[in-house]
Formats: structure tokens, C-alpha cells, sequence
């Protein structure tokens, strides 16, 4: 799951098993990126007010397509499921699975610009020019709405560096996602195992 020893579930300090039952209840079972968690709680609790906070101004499609194609382009494979799965409770499964094989028709040229944009964000800020910011004003954002979506892909790549500075797998729930969209996503480390 990780390269670190994590904290188990049935020996965690009352702020560790709080966020593990939270995670729980969330998902049904306990994620694998929780528990590397364990050894610093609060950042966990920080990360998701500054997510909350960073999503809060944006429509859920907006956010899913732009956080799907941070984790792309990052090279993250469980943010890129994960957010691929948020997608398809959107957009539905055909879709979402269109979406992440590239396929931009279902999406409006709008959407194509940020998802874009995102990328380019992601690996190469350094790199984004005046023309980019016109390119997306032109498809009709405002100023506020650009920076909405630079902070998400920064929030993104923060998440993403922990996940994968620490060798975290996607979790093996994943498995069960169409093969097509498991080969479409899986960018980075594999999918874990079945326990």
C-alpha cells in the first residue's frame, strides 16, 4: 500500500482513529492514502478545509474535470481514478470514460481550454504565458474563475507528491472499474493488490 509503516486501525490514538472512521463512513472502507496519514493527522484535517475551501466557489463538473486532469498530467493514478469516478457520478459512466480517454466531444471547447490549461499548470507553470489567461478570458472566465482552477491543480500536485513520495497504491476497489478506464488512468503506480 505504502512504503511506510502506518498506524493499524485497532492501535490508533483517538485523533487517528477519528480520521480513519471519517474516511470509513466516507467510502465505505478505509483508504490507503489514510492511513499514511496516520502519522500526521492534522495535516489531513488542514488538506481537507484547504479542499473544501479551494472547491467551494467552483460547479462540481468544473472541478472534477479540472482535478482529473491535474492527476493525469501529474502522473497520479489514484486521484486520476478517483476523480474519473466522481466524473462518471456527473456525467455518467460513458462519458466519464470518454473523457478520459481524451475523446473531447462530450466536453465544450471551454472545458477542453481549462482541462488544457490545468495540465499545463501541473508540470510547466512556469511556463504559462499572458496568451493562456486570454485564451481562457476568451472562452468566457473571469479572472476569479482562472484562479479557481490554478489553485485546485496546486492543491492537486500537493496531495499527489505526498501519495507518491510515500509509495501509495491506489486502492484495490479500483480493480473493479471498467478495464478500459483503469488502462485510460492508470498514469503512475499501480493499482494495490486484494488484501
Amino acid at each position: 500500500m505504502s512504503y511506510l509503516e502506518t498506524i493499524a486501525p485497532d492501535q490508533a490514538p483517538e485523533e487517528v482513529a477519528a480520521m480513519y472512521r471519517r474516511q470509513q463512513v466516507h467510502y465505505g472502507f478505509l483508504p490507503n492514502y489514510a492511513r499514511v496519514f496516520s502519522h500526521r493527522p492534522e495535516v489531513m484535517s488542514r488538506w481537507a478545509a484547504l479542499q473544501a475551501t479551494i472547491r467551494r466557489p467552483m460547479a462540481p463538473r468544473r472541478f472534477e474535470l479540472v482535478t482529473l486532469a491535474a492527476a493525469r498530467a501529474l502522473g497520479n493514478t489514484y486521484c486520476a481514478l478517483a476523480h474519473a469516478q466522481a466524473l462518471s457520478g456527473l456525467l455518467g459512466r460513458t462519458a466519464a470514460l470518454a473523457v478520459a480517454r481524451g475523446e473531447a466531444a462530450v466536453l465544450s471547447e471551454a472545458e477542453r481550454a481549462m482541462m488544457t490549461f490545468a495540465a499545463k499548470v501541473a508540470c510547466r507553470a512556469q511556463t504559462v504565458t499572458a496568451e493562456d489567461i486570454a485564451t481562457l478570458r476568451g472562452h468566457g472566465l473571469g479572472d476569479d474563475e482562472i484562479f479557481d482552477i490554478v489553485a485546485v491543480v496546486a492543491a492537486r500536485a500537493f496531495f499527489t507528491r505526498i501519495l507518491d513520495g510515500l509509495g501509495v497504491q491506489a486502492d484495490a476497489a479500483f480493480r473493479e472499474f471498467p478495464a478500459e478506464l483503469i488502462e485510460s488512468l492508470s498514469v503512475g503506480r499501480p493499482i494495490a493488490e486484494p488484501a
